[in-house]
């Protein structure tokens, strides 16, 4: 790990981006930002260039501390248990699937231009009343990741005080519910710049935790299990996770956290720097859990690594699992705040916060206290898979096309301005989103809740699933023929730096 580390800095360096240190996370002149208990009031509102504090080397730590993640271990896992991959079957889906942090990166470029949040950015593609429909999509999505985030948590917690010798009865959960929902709007209530602080600094304990959980984990790796591998329809299945689990699952966010770049930020460091940070972390973390599933079966949830794990050990790698679950978490409560904002406008940001907290805590309480939790998850997935590929395609064939010029005026203008068009709606978006949905659903496997068309009958007995590609493709090509002669020309329109 030491010679990652150092690795890491030198190529960072030698890219040119800034590397962790006292100041390094400076603005414009060079401070330090915001402090993290200074509180954001800025939600999906145009962030001033004064206000532009951040740096693309900023988002290399944030995306690498939410990354450095026991979900990614779980990920690779499922892979060897779930679907039956050898093990070089699985490194090989794990380094092509992460590959798709490119998304991510390039969904993160439009917001020191536009300078607001990928929902307010994504009002030039569908109009501001268009874009309602994606801005739920979105917010739904947010919403059910951190109830999954909170739920291992509590599931987590539980197991603790039960380590501990207290009993796991109903007012334990409860209480456990209500502490990790409380816990979990800290960070996103105090906003942007504590968040990528935070983020920053955890990114070096968890690469701790990783180098000993794979120390500890060495001597029961069978990487000749199981002997034969998969088909190759197993092995799209198992890319379509990754890819879904990694940069385009993402993608969403990407600008929600760049905003605060200045325009003249460089658009190759700052994809760099998300690439780099997302895809590195949760690629070894992949392949770790596909090495510790070839010995260890139950590694197939967070609790369930346990069985790979010396009994002192337990204590520790559960505290720092729920630390993790919180960072990521952090991620997913502060983006569907400022969706909702993009939903409803008028709304201020910590409302948002407020709202989506109570609205999580009650969800949370329904899936820990249901027997169904994996299949509520999957049926979850299956629902984030169809709408995410369409939309990311869309939105960035709409950055292509405009040359990354944008309105930041009209992006903020609800009932008139540049994106208003026909009655607020872009209808080639509309129907590229649908489109793309309709290929999505035609070739998603997430059996056994639903199996597509043509995912049931290509790819021999476990069928395939091509959904992700499916639905990027035709929602991007969709797009690009019924709007790419318009949007073209209205981005030559925008002035570079209006």
């Amino acid at each position: 790990m030491l010679a990652f580390g150092a690795f890491g800095r030198s190529a960072m360096q030698a890219e040119g981006l800034p590397v962790a240190s006292a100041g390094s996370a400076g603005g414009l002149s060079g401070g330090a930002g915001p402090s993290i208990t200074d509180v954001e009031h800025r939600g999906i509102e145009y962030i001033p260039h004064t206000e532009r504090w951040g740096r693309p080397g900023n988002l290399f730590w944030m995306w690498a501390g939410a990354s450095w993640n026991v979900e990614f271990v779980v990920y690779g896992a499922v892979a060897i248990v779930v679907y039956g991959l050898s093990f070089v079957q699985a490194v090989v889906v794990i380094l092509i699937g992460n590959l798709s942090f490119l998304l991510t990166g390039l969904a993160s470029v439009q917001g020191p231009q536009a300078g607001t949040t990928a929902f307010g950015v994504s009002r030039a593609a569908f109009g501001p009343n268009g874009n309602r429909l994606p801005s739920f999509f979105n917010w739904v999505t947010q919403v059910g990741f951190e109830v999954v985030g909170i739920s291992l948590i509590v599931f987590a917690g539980i197991l603790l005080t039960s380590k501990a010798g207290y009993t796991s009865g109903t007012p334990a959960k409860i209480i456990v519910i209500v502490l990790a929902v409380a816990i979990q709007a800290v960070l996103p209530l105090l906003g942007h710049a504590a968040v990528v602080k935070v983020l920053r600094w955890l990114a070096l304990p968890f690469v701790v935790l990783f180098a000993v959980m794979a120390a500890l984990t060495t001597s029961k790796v069978n990487l000749t299990q199981p002997p034969h591998g998969a088909s190759w329809g197993a092995l799209t299945i198992v890319l379509a996770l990754m890819v879904a689990a990694g940069g385009l699952g993402w993608a969403e966010n990407g600008n929600d956290y760049s905003r605060y770049l200045p325009r003249t930020a460089d658009k190759k460091r700052i994809v760099l720097a998300v690439v780099l940070g997302g895809a590195i972390p949760s690629a070894l973390l992949e392949i770790l859990g596909a090495a510790i599933a070839t010995g260890v079966p139950s590694a197939r949830t967070p609790n369930g690594l346990v069985a790979g794990f010396p009994s002192w050990f337990i204590w520790p790698y559960l505290i720092f699992a729920v630390l993790q679950l919180f960072a990521i978490n952090t991620l997913d409560l502060y983006s569907s705040g400022v969706t909702l904002q993009s939903l409803v406008p008028g709304l201020k940001r910590l409302h948002c916060v407020a709202i989506d907290t109570v609205i999580c805590g009650a969800l949370v309480a329904y899936a820990v206290f249901s027997s169904d939790f994996y299949r509520l998850l999957a049926e979850f997935v299956l629902f984030t898979i169809v709408w995410l590929g369409p939309w990311c395609a869309i939105y960035l064939v709409d950055s292509w096309l405009r040359r990354n010029r944008y309105d930041h005026a009209g992006l903020l203008n609800v009932r008139g301005g540049r994106y208003y068009r026909n009655g607020g709606i872009h209808w080639p978006a509309i129907i590229a989103q649908v489109a793309g949905m309709a290929c999505a659903a035609l070739w998603l496997n997430a059996y056994s809740p639903y199996v597509g068309p043509l995912a049931g009958h290509i790819g021999g007995r476990i069928g395939s699933d091509f959904s992700v590609f499916a639905g990027l493709i035709a929602g991007g090509v969709v797009y690009y023929v019924l709007a790419g002669r318009s949007v073209r020309a209205e981005g030559s329109a925008t002035p570079a730096a209006a």
